[in-house]
């Protein structure tokens, strides 16, 4: 899966995507005095044109803090979020004197959302919140900066997650990516206490606005009751739960021809974390030379491509040095490589956009944008897309390898730098998406249009079999993301809902973590993961306090809008061989949509585009048939499904796994 992003670093502007900063007027000293004889609609007025001047500061202070990773910028980060944490108690608190008024839908509608403008509740008590925006701007550098080491004095080897990603992505050692990822999830351990205080202020500040714990809030943003969107996704996961069921019984047997029946699954029918190819098991796309179907069949190499070009783009930079062979000038020819070769994988991005009609990326994306990892400081390299200013200036920040992987997650992230780009015409409050769903699943829709016949269009892949087993092999190549990541989706938010209602208590975190990955995802440890890790801090939205429904959402309107947009573009024909790629219509029936924003009810907007105002998974079954026939026929005569609550127990654990003295991590 790409490394699905919040929309600002510390995610603390999850639903609008607003941010402030505190202003030093009567205002913001006394809440209940606002301008006199303000009416409902001049506060919304003012609310936005207070909110697009303050803008800009919170997120420069925010990419600062993300890309320059040390004491100094976490605290202009810490300090900006709390003066933007007050100022949005106050607008809250303001427009409570409008409770029970008639106004315009409009000013209904931005009034609403305002109270939903955080994912962060805070405290009113001005010590918490002060210690909330300390607590989440520290998490959010002890992601970014986490580093596992091994090994003493002159063997001492230390791996950030780039480095760690790169085993599971490629090493097929079963010690080596067990090493690599319980390296990682040792990053996590010192973030405990801390999320367990951050849990105990998101609550507070979510009750003093009149709701029962901060999951109740999240599930608020929805146009719809907290208990409607929970059984919704309870509903839409039964749409695709067989499906994925049938890739995990797939996959299954592939990693015991692979690894061996005692090392190719956990007992229980479960599949070994570590073995997925990807840190959290969210994108099993690394593990396609286990899982490819026919081997040979179709050319769907793009990492490989990928590779090619990074050598040929080293090779340039070599010829243009000739003579220089030390150590140094080396290291900068590759860095040179690797951001030519980003920026030449973002234009390609970029390219399918603009083939829409959508306007070019503004000359200030290119000089801003973080593409590759630097080498003299530490980073966030959680790839993430930045509206700036709520105008022109808009950014994406990652650290850009030539994979498979990165390159959607490319597209991804351009997706979201649409959507701001469309609809930064729209009043501040209304500058997000339809609903969270929305913003994740744009940049996805153009990743289905991503066919065989595309890619072969710009050189990425070879000419296309025209076949059935190069069909399997390119439905195979999505489902490892679509698919697999679909359970993923779903559990990450049911343990924080857990967490903030109080049915997971902090004794319980990680049992209650690996419970639910066991329970949805079929995954599980090959070793004891007891009370002295926390290992959904190991994941970026956890730390980095960004809601997780939303990517689960977009797993299925993606597939709506993908189907929507191909028949806007006259597809006939299966939708999995549909590309809108330069197809006009397709493109206005798209923009027409983000241009919208969140200026209305998501149903609407769904409706506007696929003539349905419900989100439906029949799509994403339209889409993988094909696969999903040949996959019952792989697994005709084995035992599917898998048994939770088998994995190793922590009493189990081997002395010394948690603190080996010859192996820490630090935040």
């Amino acid at each position: 899966m790409k490394p699905r992003h919040a929309l600002l670093a510390l995610a603390v502007i999850a639903t609008l995507s607003l941010s402030a900063c505190g202003r030093d007027d009567g205002d913001a000293a006394d809440p209940a005095a606002p301008p006199k004889g303000e009416t409902a609609d001049q506060f919304v007025v003012r609310v936005n044109n207070e909110m697009r001047a303050m803008y800009p500061e919170i997120t420069s202070a925010q990419w600062l803090a993300s890309t320059y990773i040390n004491s100094d910028s976490q605290l202009i980060a810490s300090k900006a979020n709390e003066r933007m944490l007050a100022q949005l108690n106050t607008w809250i608190e303001q427009s409570r004197r409008f409770e029970g008024q008639e106004m315009s839908p409009e000013t209904a509608r931005a009034i609403q959302l305002l109270k939903l403008g955080t994912s962060m509740p805070a405290p009113k008590d001005p010590a918490k919140l002060e210690e909330l925006a300390g607590l989440a701007t520290k998490m959010e550098g002890m992601y970014g900066a986490g580093t596992y080491c091994k090994g003493e004095g002159d063997d001492r080897q230390c791996r950030q997650l780039g480095d760690l990603e790169d085993v599971l992505r490629s090493d097929r050692d079963y010690d080596a990516q067990l090493d690599a990822w319980q390296g990682w999830h040792t990053i996590s351990v010192p973030m405990r206490a801390d999320y367990t205080r951050f849990v105990e202020l998101v609550n507070e500040g979510a009750q003093e606005m009149g709701y029962a714990d901060a999951g109740e809030m999240w599930r608020s943003g929805y146009d719809m009751s907290p208990v409607e969107i929970a059984a919704e996704t309870d509903r839409l996961w039964g749409q695709v739960k067989p499906l994925y069921e049938q890739l995990h019984c797939y996959t299954r047997t592939r990693l015991e021809t692979r690894y061996g029946s005692g090392k190719g699954q956990v007992e229980g029918g479960m599949l070994p974390a570590h073995l997925m190819g990807n840190m959290w098991q969210q994108d099993w796309s690394n593990l396609w030379h286990i899982l490819e179907p026919y081997r040979n069949v179709g050319s769907l190499d793009i990492t490989g491509a990928l590779e090619q070009q990074w050598q040929q783009n080293f090779s340039a930079e070599m010829a243009k040095h000739r003579g220089e062979r030390n150590a140094g000038d080396l290291v900068e020819m590759e860095r040179r490589a690797d951001l030519v070769t980003a920026r030449g994988m973002t234009e390609l991005a970029e390219d399918f956009y603009t083939s829409l009609g959508m306007p070019k990326l503004p000359a200030s994306y290119w000089d801003k944008t973080q593409f590759i990892k630097p080498r003299d400081r530490d980073v966030v390299c959680h790839a993430s897309a930045w509206p700036m200013d709520m105008a022109d200036d808009v950014r994406t920040k990652m650290c850009i390898k030539p994979n498979e992987e990165d390159f959607t997650t490319i597209y991804h992230e351009l997706g979201h730098v649409y959507y701001y780009m469309l609809y930064k015409d729209q009043p501040p409050i209304f500058q997000s998406g339809a609903h969270d769903g929305f913003h994740e699943a744009i940049g996805d829709t153009i990743v289905l249009a991503m066919t065989p016949e595309y890619l072969q269009s710009i050189d990425l892949v070879g000419k296309q079999q025209q076949s059935e087993q190069a069909l399997i092999n390119a439905q195979m190549r999505m489902a490892l993301t679509k698919v697999a990541f679909l359970p993923f989706g779903l559990m990450i938010d049911r343990w924080r809902w857990g967490v903030f209602d109080g049915s997971i208590a902090p004794e319980n975190y990680n049992k209650a973590w690996w419970d639910l990955k066991t329970k949805y995802q079929g995954v599980a440890p090959v070793t004891p993961r007891g009370e002295e890790f926390f290992d959904p801090g190991a994941k970026y939205h956890v730390p980095g306090n960004t809601p997780y429904t939303r990517y689960f959402l977009s797993h299925v309107l993606q597939f709506q809008f993908y189907k929507a947009l191909c028949d806007a573009a006259g597809h006939e024909g299966p939708l999995y061989e549909c590309s809108f790629y330069g197809n006009k219509e397709a493109g206005e029936r798209f923009q027409a949509m983000l241009g919208k924003g969140a200026s209305q009810p998501w149903q609407q907007t769904l409706k506007e585009l696929t003539g349905g105002e419900s989100m439906d998974a029949s799509a994403v079954l339209e889409y993988f048939a094909p696969l999903q026939d040949w996959l019952k026929q792989q697994n005709e005569g084995k035992t599917c499904g898998w048994q939770a609550g088998v994995a190793p127990a922590p009493e189990a654990a081997a002395e010394g796994e948690a603190d080996s003295g010859d192996e820490t991590a630090k935040g």
